[in-house]
């Protein structure tokens, strides 16, 4: 996982408490939607998109790590309503990615982990506000 120059690496922790899950699914979606930034586009790439350049057993794999998130959230007590909109998202992700080698286009742009990660994190923040991190960057005074 590549780190930008202000940030730091964060292993998630093993528990089952709502931080531990929040620094596992934040991880995952970076490691999925955020790996590296593209030159000259300027534009974050995760391994959902390369794994979509692969034709069927790629999208299976991004689904399947998609699910994956949609799982930790389960774990925390989501609503059926919630758990339905995230799983959504990532039907939709699968269903574009199957479009051989031109799915990696529409998945660069619909975004179903980050979608998930914002439903994920405004529910933490709401019942588990002592899980929420602040997050900054350093500004430089001329």
């Amino acid at each position: 996982m590549t780190v930008g120059p202000n940030e730091k690496l964060k292993f998630p922790t093993v528990g089952t408490d709502p931080k531990a899950v929040r620094q596992r699914v934040e991880a995952m979606e970076k490691v999925l939607e955020r790996l590296f930034i593209v030159p000259g586009l300027n534009r974050p790439v995760g391994l959902d998109v390369i794994l979509d350049l692969v034709p069927g057993v790629g999208d299976v794999a991004a689904a399947a790590l998609g699910a994956y998130i949609v799982w930790e959230a389960k774990n925390l007590g989501m609503s059926k309503s919630q758990m339905s909109r995230m799983a959504g998202n990532v039907g939709v992700d699968f269903l574009l990615g199957l479009i051989p080698w031109v799915g990696a286009i529409p998945d660069f742009f619909f975004r179903s982990n980050t979608r998930n990660i914002r439903i994920i994190k405004k529910h933490l923040d709401k019942h588990h506000p002592e899980t929420a991190t602040v997050e900054g960057k350093v500004a430089h005074r001329p």
